[in-house]
């Protein structure tokens, strides 16, 4: 309880930031459906948020340094806020990408800002139950901001109002806390290429894990819409994929840590193309079947980063952590700044079931370079332990990284590991 309390303001901010960006994307797809925007414009506003998240992982322990931490979530946020309560003043595609973008700089700020405030005060008796706390606020305000869709008109100023509100309570429990903020941590070097050094399947399978999430989660409102479902069954249809994903982190990181992590993978990924499939096949069964469907979506494909991070992490020395998990989050941005805008173009020119086409391709791809890779060389020696890997900011890194070094008797000055290769 003493932890819980301790961290309230922190938790309570990420809820927050969570109904209000959560609940955008899949508001702005139905909204641009209502206001006659085109499938790739709504798509476009998808890659937008991704290039706003990119520059603002960048962006934040910059302007953390010069401001502090307080100032720095004050400023984020407000961005996002703007963004969102522009979007009913000017009615265009182009101009609501312009906006996007700043939910993205809001989203990659704040949570910059947060982890690494948590990163600052967690010891390493607590930051197992912290770390569990964090995922279970992330997650459960992301599973919510889902199903409010259902009650959200579209291109209402009233819908937009309430995310902005929700944008803006999230400045309060973090700037009036009465906890010292603690020194602002040394940002991380953006070394993509060392992702790719040490291990190309998991940058590949982070690639793919930004497909498939970043194109469901910004383009599937217009599938969902295109297959017959009303608004209020869209939101359980997002938040079907967002529980499926929840609930495979459990199975999936028992099964990569006692079986070969690239099997895993490859498995993984197969159920992924199969669940494309069964999702295509059922769209006609009826709402309960659709949803279904999704959820086993969100099973089979949201682990897909989080064992490919692994994987790469039983390859990496004690000092590579910290840069291999900001190098994936680089990759991952990346994949996600593409994937919304490639699938609304594919689904313009041959239907809705494009998309889960053009996720099952990618999946397919992966399946393909795993078994090659196998082939290339031999399982790590040693594992770190399978962790929730949240693709939130580059420094989130950090409070990963003493979780990996924590299992199988690692140390941080270990350097006798597998080379990074």
């Amino acid at each position: 309880m003493r932890l819980l309390l301790s961290f309230a303001a922190l938790f309570l901010s990420v809820v927050f930031l969570q109904l209000s960006s959560g609940a955008v994307a899949p508001l702005d797809a139905l909204s641009g459906l209502d206001l006659g925007f085109t499938t790739q414009q709504i798509g476009l506003l998808g890659s937008a948020h991704f290039v706003g998240f990119f520059i603002g992982c960048w962006w934040a322990p910059r302007l953390m340094g010069s401001v502090g931490h307080s100032r720095a979530f004050a400023a984020f946020t407000a961005m996002g806020a703007v963004g969102i309560l522009m979007h009913m003043l000017i009615l265009d595609p182009y101009a609501w990408a312009a906006m996007r973008v700043a939910q993205g700089l809001c989203i990659a700020g704040s949570f910059t800002v947060i982890e690494a405030w948590l990163q600052a005060k967690v010891t390493n008796a607590t930051r197992g139950r912290t770390m569990g706390t964090y995922r279970v606020a992330d997650m459960g305000a992301s599973l919510a901001a889902q199903l409010m869709i259902g009650v959200l008109e579209p291109a209402s100023y009233v819908s937009y109002n309430i995310l902005a509100l929700f944008c803006c309570a999230a400045l309060l429990p973090l700037t009036l806390t009465t906890v010292r903020p603690p020194e602002t941590p040394e940002a991380p070097r953006l070394r993509p290429g060392l992702a790719l050094a040490i291990s190309p399947l998991a940058v590949a399978g982070v690639l793919v894990a930004a497909v498939s999430s970043a194109a469901f989660r910004m383009v599937g409102p217009v599938y969902g819409s295109q297959v017959g479902l009303a608004a209020d069954q869209i939101a359980f249809f997002l938040a079907a994929f967002v529980g499926g994903g929840a609930l495979a982190q459990y199975p999936a990181g028992w099964l990569a840590d006692k079986l070969d992590r690239r099997w895993v993978l490859i498995g993984f990924s197969m159920a992924a193309i199969v669940s494309c499939a069964v999702t295509v096949a059922g769209s006609g069964l009826g709402t309960g079947a659709v949803l279904a469907i999704a959820g086993l979506f969100g099973l089979t494909s949201f682990p897909v980063y989080s064992i490919s991070a692994a994987h790469a992490h039983d390859f990496a020395r004690s000092d590579q952590r910290v840069e291999l998990s900001a190098a994936h989050m680089f990759w991952f941005a990346t994949g996600a700044i593409f994937a919304p805008w490639l699938s609304s173009a594919l689904i313009d020119g041959f239907g809705p079931a494009a998309l889960f086409a053009m996720i099952a391709v990618a999946h397919g791809g992966l399946v393909a370079f795993g078994l090659i890779r196998m082939r290339a060389r031999p399982a790590a020696d040693r594992r770190t332990p399978y962790v929730w890997a949240p693709r939130t900011s580059f420094v989130v890194g950090r409070l990963m990284a003493a979780i990996r070094e924590g299992a199988n008797g690692l140390r941080r000055d270990d350097e006798d590991g597998p080379p990074g290769r």
